[in-house]
């Protein structure tokens, strides 16, 4: 991956738009772990929802809460990488 932002920034690419880029792809990648992840909470809190204390089974703030800060934890983990590469090209390309 440092060699394809090298080559990108070589060729011109800005440094906003390659950590746009690399957010965009590391939500990406998390979105389909999010969404079996969000299903199966959602089926396991239909089978225990007698252990739950004042949160109902198909609660749907509980459910989008969970969704936005894996969300946000994703575009972190997404941004730091990126703008770690985001200066020299060379220094990019050099990168293992």
């Amino acid at each position: 991956m440092a060699g394809e932002i090298g080559i990108r920034m070589a060729l011109g690419a800005s440094a906003g738009n390659l950590q746009a880029v690399i957010i965009f792809e590391t939500l990406g990648l998390a979105a389909p772990g999010m969404l079996l992840g969000a299903t199966a909470a959602w089926a396991l809190a239909r089978l225990l929802s007698g252990l739950l204390f004042g949160v109902t089974a198909d609660d749907p703030v509980t459910l989008l809460g969970m969704l936005a800060a894996l969300t946000v934890v994703a575009a972190i983990a997404g941004y730091i990488p990126a703008f770690r590469r985001g200066g020299d090209p060379a220094v990019a390309l050099r990168a293992k």
